[in-house]
Protein backbone atom coordinates (compact mmCIF):
# COMPACT_ATOMS: atom_id res chain seq x y z
CA UNK A 1 0.00 0.00 0.00
CA UNK A 2 1.42 3.27 -0.92
CA UNK A 3 2.25 5.65 1.90
CA UNK A 4 0.83 8.83 1.89
CA UNK A 5 2.96 11.85 3.40
CA UNK A 6 0.84 14.75 2.94
CA UNK A 7 -2.40 13.07 4.29
CA UNK A 8 -2.80 16.06 6.88
CA UNK A 9 -3.50 18.56 3.86
CA UNK A 10 -7.09 16.85 3.92
CA UNK A 11 -7.47 17.58 7.06
CA UNK A 12 -6.88 21.44 5.80
CA UNK A 13 -9.66 23.51 6.35
CA UNK A 14 -11.27 23.84 2.61
CA UNK A 15 -13.10 26.79 1.34
CA UNK A 16 -16.42 27.87 3.56
CA UNK A 17 -19.88 27.54 2.24
CA UNK A 18 -20.97 31.49 1.53
CA UNK A 19 -22.72 32.75 4.10
CA UNK A 20 -26.55 33.62 3.57
CA UNK A 21 -26.91 37.39 1.93
CA UNK A 22 -28.58 39.67 4.02
CA UNK A 23 -31.35 41.47 2.64
CA UNK A 24 -29.29 44.36 -0.48
CA UNK A 25 -30.35 47.84 -0.27
CA UNK A 26 -32.06 49.15 -2.94
CA UNK A 27 -29.85 49.62 -6.15
CA UNK A 28 -27.34 47.51 -5.26
CA UNK A 29 -26.08 45.46 -8.02
CA UNK A 30 -26.54 41.40 -7.75
CA UNK A 31 -22.87 40.73 -6.79
CA UNK A 32 -22.15 36.96 -5.71
CA UNK A 33 -20.02 36.70 -2.42
CA UNK A 34 -17.82 34.40 -4.47
CA UNK A 35 -17.25 37.81 -6.42
CA UNK A 36 -16.66 40.11 -3.39
CA UNK A 37 -14.30 37.88 -1.94
CA UNK A 38 -12.05 37.29 -4.79
CA UNK A 39 -12.08 41.04 -5.27
CA UNK A 40 -11.25 41.63 -1.68
CA UNK A 41 -8.63 39.20 -1.59
CA UNK A 42 -6.92 40.96 -4.76
CA UNK A 43 -7.09 44.24 -2.62
CA UNK A 44 -5.97 42.98 0.57
CA UNK A 45 -2.51 41.28 -1.49
CA UNK A 46 -2.24 44.73 -3.57
CA UNK A 47 -1.93 46.82 -0.92
CA UNK A 48 -2.10 45.09 2.35
CA UNK A 49 -5.13 45.68 5.26
CA UNK A 50 -4.14 49.02 5.90
CA UNK A 51 -4.02 49.63 2.39
CA UNK A 52 -7.45 48.45 1.67
CA UNK A 53 -10.65 51.05 1.80
CA UNK A 54 -13.99 49.29 2.34
CA UNK A 55 -15.17 52.02 0.62
CA UNK A 56 -13.38 52.19 -2.60
CA UNK A 57 -14.11 48.32 -2.78
CA UNK A 58 -17.51 48.83 -2.56
CA UNK A 59 -17.29 50.83 -5.52
CA UNK A 60 -15.57 48.29 -7.34
CA UNK A 61 -18.12 46.26 -7.00
CA UNK A 62 -21.05 48.48 -7.40
CA UNK A 63 -22.71 47.52 -4.23
CA UNK A 64 -23.19 49.31 -0.53
CA UNK A 65 -21.32 49.86 2.16
CA UNK A 66 -24.10 48.69 3.99
CA UNK A 67 -24.29 45.30 2.07
CA UNK A 68 -20.78 44.28 3.07
CA UNK A 69 -21.45 45.12 6.54
CA UNK A 70 -24.15 43.11 6.41
CA UNK A 71 -22.44 39.93 5.08
CA UNK A 72 -18.75 40.51 6.74
CA UNK A 73 -19.41 42.60 9.62
CA UNK A 74 -16.35 44.71 9.33
CA UNK A 75 -13.30 44.99 7.67
CA UNK A 76 -11.56 42.60 9.90
CA UNK A 77 -14.34 40.04 9.00
CA UNK A 78 -13.93 40.57 5.07
CA UNK A 79 -10.32 39.96 5.75
CA UNK A 80 -10.75 36.98 7.45
CA UNK A 81 -13.67 35.74 5.12
CA UNK A 82 -11.48 36.31 1.79
CA UNK A 83 -8.67 34.65 3.34
CA UNK A 84 -11.04 31.63 4.25
CA UNK A 85 -12.11 31.48 0.75
CA UNK A 86 -8.63 31.96 -1.43
CA UNK A 87 -6.66 29.50 1.03
CA UNK A 88 -9.17 26.99 1.38
CA UNK A 89 -9.41 26.71 -2.41
CA UNK A 90 -5.55 25.75 -1.81
CA UNK A 91 -6.09 23.51 0.62
CA UNK A 92 -8.85 21.53 -1.56
CA UNK A 93 -6.33 21.63 -4.49
CA UNK A 94 -3.12 20.44 -3.16
CA UNK A 95 -5.13 17.60 -1.40
CA UNK A 96 -5.94 16.31 -4.76
CA UNK A 97 -2.20 16.59 -5.94
CA UNK A 98 -1.18 14.27 -3.69
CA UNK A 99 -2.29 11.01 -5.41
CA UNK A 100 -2.27 7.77 -2.99
CA UNK A 101 -1.32 5.65 -5.42
CA UNK A 102 2.55 6.97 -5.58
CA UNK A 103 4.38 4.60 -3.09
CA UNK A 104 7.36 6.61 -3.29
CA UNK A 105 7.59 9.78 -1.07
CA UNK A 106 9.91 11.68 -4.04
CA UNK A 107 6.97 11.37 -6.33
CA UNK A 108 4.94 12.67 -3.54
CA UNK A 109 7.08 15.79 -3.40
CA UNK A 110 7.22 16.26 -6.45
CA UNK A 111 3.47 15.89 -7.66
CA UNK A 112 2.53 18.76 -4.63
CA UNK A 113 5.55 20.94 -6.02
CA UNK A 114 4.31 21.28 -9.44
CA UNK A 115 0.69 21.77 -8.24
CA UNK A 116 1.62 24.39 -5.61
CA UNK A 117 3.46 26.31 -8.79
CA UNK A 118 0.49 25.83 -10.58
CA UNK A 119 -2.35 27.54 -8.53
CA UNK A 120 0.51 30.20 -7.52
CA UNK A 121 0.45 31.09 -11.23
CA UNK A 122 -3.66 30.49 -10.94
CA UNK A 123 -4.34 32.81 -7.64
CA UNK A 124 -1.03 34.69 -7.42
CA UNK A 125 -2.78 36.49 -4.89
CA UNK A 126 -2.16 33.66 -2.51
CA UNK A 127 1.52 34.32 -1.97
CA UNK A 128 1.27 38.14 -2.40
CA UNK A 129 -0.62 37.95 0.37
CA UNK A 130 1.71 36.22 2.52
CA UNK A 131 4.55 38.29 0.90
CA UNK A 132 2.75 41.19 2.65
CA UNK A 133 1.30 39.64 5.96
CA UNK A 134 4.84 37.91 6.28
CA UNK A 135 6.67 40.97 6.71
CA UNK A 136 5.46 42.18 10.88
CA UNK A 137 4.14 39.43 13.48
CA UNK A 138 0.48 40.38 13.82
CA UNK A 139 -2.81 38.28 14.28
CA UNK A 140 -3.30 37.78 10.56
CA UNK A 141 -0.05 36.27 10.21
CA UNK A 142 -0.72 33.76 13.02
CA UNK A 143 -3.92 32.80 11.83
CA UNK A 144 -2.76 32.46 8.33
CA UNK A 145 0.05 30.14 9.59
CA UNK A 146 -1.84 28.25 12.17
CA UNK A 147 -4.89 27.30 9.51
CA UNK A 148 -3.40 27.66 6.51
CA UNK A 149 0.75 27.51 5.71
CA UNK A 150 1.88 24.97 8.73
CA UNK A 151 -0.80 22.29 7.44
CA UNK A 152 1.65 22.30 4.39
CA UNK A 153 4.91 22.78 5.42
CA UNK A 154 4.76 20.26 8.09
CA UNK A 155 4.08 17.11 5.94
CA UNK A 156 6.85 18.13 3.88
CA UNK A 157 9.13 18.97 6.44
CA UNK A 158 8.40 15.27 7.43
CA UNK A 159 9.12 13.94 4.06
CA UNK A 160 11.81 15.72 3.31
CA UNK A 161 13.38 14.46 6.88
CA UNK A 162 12.43 10.59 5.52
CA UNK A 163 14.26 10.95 2.05
CA UNK A 164 17.19 12.55 3.46
CA UNK A 165 17.49 9.91 6.32
CA UNK A 166 17.21 7.16 3.47
CA UNK A 167 19.95 9.36 2.06
CA UNK A 168 18.13 10.06 -1.34
CA UNK A 169 18.15 13.69 -1.35
CA UNK A 170 20.78 16.20 0.91
CA UNK A 171 19.51 17.37 4.21
CA UNK A 172 17.22 20.69 3.55
CA UNK A 173 14.58 22.37 6.58
CA UNK A 174 11.57 22.89 5.94
CA UNK A 175 11.89 26.34 6.24
CA UNK A 176 14.52 26.99 3.51
CA UNK A 177 12.28 24.36 0.99
CA UNK A 178 9.50 26.58 2.00
CA UNK A 179 11.13 30.08 1.00
CA UNK A 180 13.01 28.34 -2.18
CA UNK A 181 9.25 27.50 -3.45
CA UNK A 182 6.77 29.70 -2.18
CA UNK A 183 9.05 32.88 -2.37
CA UNK A 184 11.24 32.09 -4.61
CA UNK A 185 10.12 29.98 -7.37
CA UNK A 186 6.57 31.48 -7.78
CA UNK A 187 7.88 34.92 -7.64
CA UNK A 188 7.19 35.81 -11.14
CA UNK A 189 3.68 35.30 -10.73
CA UNK A 190 3.62 37.48 -7.51
CA UNK A 191 5.90 39.77 -9.26
CA UNK A 192 4.45 39.73 -12.73
CA UNK A 193 5.78 43.77 -13.41
CA UNK A 194 9.07 42.46 -12.51
CA UNK A 195 8.89 39.77 -14.58
CA UNK A 196 8.43 41.47 -17.80
CA UNK A 197 10.93 43.97 -17.12
CA UNK A 198 13.35 41.33 -17.03
CA UNK A 199 12.43 39.63 -19.54
CA UNK A 200 9.41 40.97 -21.91
CA UNK A 201 7.24 37.69 -22.22
CA UNK A 202 4.13 37.20 -19.60
CA UNK A 203 5.08 35.14 -17.32
CA UNK A 204 1.27 33.75 -17.02
CA UNK A 205 1.33 32.66 -20.67
CA UNK A 206 0.09 29.22 -20.92
CA UNK A 207 2.96 27.79 -22.84
CA UNK A 208 5.72 29.88 -21.18
CA UNK A 209 3.68 29.34 -17.41
CA UNK A 210 3.74 25.26 -18.29
CA UNK A 211 7.43 25.27 -19.33
CA UNK A 212 8.61 27.49 -16.73
CA UNK A 213 6.86 24.99 -13.86
CA UNK A 214 8.63 21.94 -15.65
CA UNK A 215 12.25 23.69 -15.16
CA UNK A 216 11.57 24.53 -11.97
CA UNK A 217 10.51 21.04 -10.81
CA UNK A 218 13.78 19.89 -12.39
CA UNK A 219 15.82 22.17 -10.95
CA UNK A 220 15.04 22.03 -7.52
CA UNK A 221 14.45 18.06 -7.52
CA UNK A 222 17.72 18.01 -9.32
CA UNK A 223 19.61 19.80 -6.54
CA UNK A 224 18.61 18.33 -3.58
CA UNK A 225 18.36 14.37 -5.00
CA UNK A 226 21.54 12.56 -4.40
CA UNK A 227 22.70 9.83 -6.61
CA UNK A 228 23.48 6.03 -5.48
CA UNK A 229 26.73 7.42 -4.28
CA UNK A 230 25.84 10.20 -1.98
CA UNK A 231 26.31 12.99 -4.16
Amino acid sequence: MATVYFDTLSRMPTKPAARRPGRPRAGDAPVSVDAMLAAALRAFATHGYDGVSVGALCRELGVSHNLLHQRFGSKDGLWHAAVDWGFGGLADELSRATDPTLSDPLDQLEAILRRFLEVSAERPELVGLMNLEGRESSERLTYLYDRYVEPITAPVARVLEHLAAEGRIRPISGRAFHFLVAHGAAAPFTLQALAREIEPSDPLDPVERAAYIDMVVEVVLAGIRLDASGR
